[in-house]
C-alpha cells in the first residue's frame, strides 16, 4: 500500500482543457483527480457498467444531461451518475475547477458516446 497524489502521477490530458491524474486504478475502482480549464467541457457520454461520483474540490461545475437537465455542483458537493446515464461536465466559469471522479467498477474501456441500450 502506497499513498498517491497528483505530484506522484503522470498527467493525462483529456478532451479540450482537461487534465487528470489516476490516484487509484484497479478493475473494480478508479479514482482520478481532474482539472478543467475555464469555458471547457467534455462530450456527452455514458458508461454501461460504471457508476460514478463527481466530488468538487474547487470551483463550480455544471453537469449536463442528454435530456437537457443540468445540475450545478460546488466545493464539497458530490453528484452520483448511475450507469447508462448520458452526461458531460462543463466549466462555465473563468477559473479552473478541480474535482475527483470515482468510478466503480473502473470506467476504463467503458465509455460510449451514442445512446445507451436500455
Amino acid at each position: 500500500m502506497h499513498p498517491a497524489s497528483c505530484d506522484m502521477q503522470t498527467a493525462c490530458k483529456w478532451g479540450d482543457g482537461g487534465i487528470g491524474w489516476s490516484l487509484v486504478e484497479t478493475k473494480g475502482l478508479l479514482v482520478i483527480e481532474e482539472t478543467l480549464a475555464p469555458g471547457c467541457s467534455e462530450k456527452h457520454h455514458y458508461h454501461n457498467q460504471a457508476e460514478q461520483c463527481f466530488y468538487m474540490l474547487a470551483g463550480r461545475a455544471v453537469m449536463q444531461f442528454a435530456d437537457g437537465q443540468h445540475v450545478e455542483i460546488g466545493p464539497g458537493m458530490a453528484l452520483h451518475i448511475p450507469p447508462k446515464t448520458r452526461h458531460a461536465i462543463s466549466n462555465q466559469t473563468d477559473e479552473e475547477i478541480r474535482f475527483l471522479v470515482i468510478s466503480a467498477p473502473s470506467s476504463r474501456g467503458d465509455r460510449y458516446e451514442g445512446e445507451p441500450d436500455r
